[in-house]
């Protein structure tokens, strides 16, 4: 799968961009409440998540009044 077939939104999730988005697909991850089970640390350890993802990521979670897990 190429990254043009992928949506550049999934979910309740923050349009991230492709390659975040196909890498969070790729782990079974498409709502944000999926995403706060999950550290920065380990989605920075995806391939295609970098800290601009995470940080919109992490607005988006505030937003909802949730965060990343803590390790």
């Amino acid at each position: 799968m190429s990254t043009r077939d992928t949506p550049a939104q999934i979910g309740d999730l923050p349009p991230i961009g492709r390659p975040a988005a196909r890498a969070l697909l790729e782990a079974g991850i498409t709502t944000l409440s999926q995403v706060a089970t999950h550290s920065r640390r380990d989605l920075m350890a995806l391939h295609g998540i970098g800290p601009s993802a995470v940080g919109m990521l992490a607005t988006a979670l505030a937003e909802r009044g949730l965060a990343f897990a803590e390790l």
